[in-house]
């Protein structure tokens, strides 16, 4: 049981690293700072789901 709920973990993991990826590409080719500001909000609300999902897994612990 322990080592699905790390496969689990692990396949998120690699999919919002992917994500963050892209959007890193995204930022390192946005033309304007407006546009950079929008692709760090981004940023922002993935690393906000990201903390949430680790927090949610601790307390189920």
């Amino acid at each position: 049981m322990f080592n699905r709920k790390m496969a689990s973990s692990t396949d998120s993991s690699a999919a919002v690293d992917e994500e963050v990826r892209r959007l890193y590409e995204r930022y390192q080719a946005a033309e304007s700072d407006d546009e950079r500001r929008e692709i760090a909000l981004e940023m922002g609300k993935l690393d906000g789901r990201r903390h949430s999902e680790i927090y949610e897994a601790l307390e189920n612990e």
